[in-house]
């Protein structure tokens, strides 16, 4: 087994409360690393242009306001 199908026979075996216990802390990592990887990409330039488009839309009248 590698580690990734031992998580899995974990996960599958825990109680309903353990489960949901797990279901929120991993919710809440999962959320702290896209967080960290999207803040490396905007330090790294890696979404200026998609920046860049839209301003442009804002600046030429193609947004709405919510």
């Amino acid at each position: 087994m590698n580690a990734l199908q031992d998580i899995e026979k974990a996960v599958s075996q825990l109680s309903l409360e353990d489960l949901a216990n797990f279901r929120a802390w991993f919710a809440e990592f999962d959320a702290q690393v896209w967080d960290q990887k999207f803040e490396e990409d905007v330090a790294k330039g890696k979404l200026d242009h998609l920046a860049k488009k839209a301003l442009q839309d804002l600046k030429s009248g193609r947004c709405t306001d919510l």
